[in-house]
């Protein structure tokens, strides 16, 4: 728990805790603002509406909830969703059957499948599952490559075509030297191949470099060349193929929108997610802690215009390195406490696949 919720808790009696608790259950469940008649209804003690109106002006002071307009009933503040997040939530736990159910729907769609395609049912499957948008992002790769080819597309270009073990398949243009003929395209293709198969990226680069007297030997200047352009077309920031985000149920997040302007911040959040910026911050956030990470609005900045929250969590290959995310983007009003183990489980499952 961090200060500010230990300071604010000091604050609040037992009271103003259950007041709190119910603005924002009715908030998570109705997206309403709640009113001091009908919380007065509500509580289990029997508390005028003007002494339910005191507490309510209390906990605005202290920032945890506000009124939308004048006359209306109360609704969670961001900070004040942090804070019940944080300090009230109870965690549900998923049932048997719904663990049973999310890892035969993962586990289906991984046989004999590539990587992408489990991501991509993942994704579907939470946004099934929560109502919001569910969101995989795969970092880059570092499984070990099986095959690596030169396709001249014309004189001055070729398609370098990189297969992966798992079945992945990038392609990437690449500038040929100048007088490169086609058989030295399958020189080098053979060359390459001797040396990278079951190795990643990075370890096939190093081979390379490793083994450049016997590279200068074996192949002509113009190969030697294509060898090198070859690994280095894949290699920008770092090693491996590039990142990919894949969201599904998009629609959901647009059920409830009327607004236009609501829905140029949702237009504005995907094009956000969809910049490589976007998706290395996303990675970022899974990254920086252990399990379940909560992001609610303007908390983080990749969300704070859409006002969006994110529900996040990484998954892992077999040596425990972070090699990508998948989480549920949605309103606000989120079901957290049925979300987080959803989202926690099914990377647990994706982890033990990859194991």
């Amino acid at each position: 728990m961090n200060p500010l919720t230990d300071l604010t808790l000091t604050n609040l009696d037992a009271r103003s805790r259950e007041i709190f608790r119910l603005i924002v259950d009715n908030y998570l469940r109705e997206g309403e603002p709640l009113g001091s008649r009908n919380l007065s209804r509500l509580l289990p003690s029997s508390l005028s509406p003007a002494t339910v109106r005191n507490v309510m002006s209390d906990l605005e002071h202290l920032g945890l909830i506000y009124a939308p307009h004048v006359s209306a009933g109360r609704l969670p503040t961001q900070a004040g969703l942090r804070f019940f997040v944080d300090a009230f939530m109870e965690l549900g736990d998923l049932t048997t059957e719904e663990r049973r159910q999310i890892e035969a729907q993962v586990r289906a769609s991984g046989s004999g499948q590539t990587l992408e395609h489990i991501l991509t049912d993942a994704s579907q499957m939470l946004s099934g599952l929560s109502r919001g948008a569910g969101l995989v992002m795969t970092a880059k790769s570092e499984v070990p490559l099986k095959h690596i080819e030169f396709i001249r597309l014309e004189p001055t270009r070729a398609l370098a075509v990189m297969v992966s073990q798992n079945g992945d398949v990038e392609n990437r243009v690449v500038d040929l030297p100048a007088g490169v003929t086609s058989s030295q395209l399958v020189e080098a293709s053979n060359f390459l191949n001797a040396h990278i198969r079951g190795r990643t990226l990075a370890e096939a680069k190093a081979e390379i470099g490793r083994l450049k007297e016997e590279t200068r030997t074996a192949l002509d200047t113009l190969s030697q060349d294509l060898v090198e352009r070859g690994l280095a077309v894949w290699a920008g920031e770092g090693s491996g193929l590039q990142a990919r985000l894949i969201v599904r149920g998009h629609a959901n997040l647009l059920e409830n929108v009327t607004a236009q302007a609501d829905l140029e911040l949702l237009r504005h959040l995907f094009e956000d997610l969809e910049t490589k910026d976007g998706m290395l911050q996303l990675l970022d956030l899974a990254e920086e802690g252990p399990g379940v990470r909560i992001f609610i609005g303007s908390e983080n900045k990749l969300f704070s215009l859409s006002g969006s929250s994110l529900v996040v969590a990484p998954y892992r290959d077999k040596d425990a390195r972070v090699i990508g995310a998948l989480g549920v983007i949605g309103p606000t009003r989120l079901n957290y406490a049925r979300i987080v183990p959803m989202v926690d489980y099914t990377a647990q499952i994706i982890t033990r696949m990859l194991g």
